[in-house]
């Protein structure tokens, strides 16, 4: 049983999807970018795995509960 707070309709789960994509490619820029300067190997690596990980959640939410298909 699952309650959730929030209703989330058709097009907030589109514009969830469309954020949680969005952070994806940024922080894989981030870690592109992390890669090639050595000064900020760690802080890109940082950044990026934690907006990857923050995409996939919001897609994760926009596609279980946002109606998104």
């Amino acid at each position: 049983m699952t309650f959730l707070a929030l209703v989330i309709k058709a097009h907030r789960g589109r514009q969830l999807a469309e954020l949680g994509a969005a952070l994806g490619a940024v922080g894989g820029l981030a870690l592109l970018l992390g890669a090639l300067m050595p000064l900020a190997r760690r802080a890109g690596q940082a950044i990026g795995g934690l907006l990857i990980g923050g995409g996939f959640v919001l897609l994760v939410i926009a596609i279980r509960w946002g109606h998104f298909h």
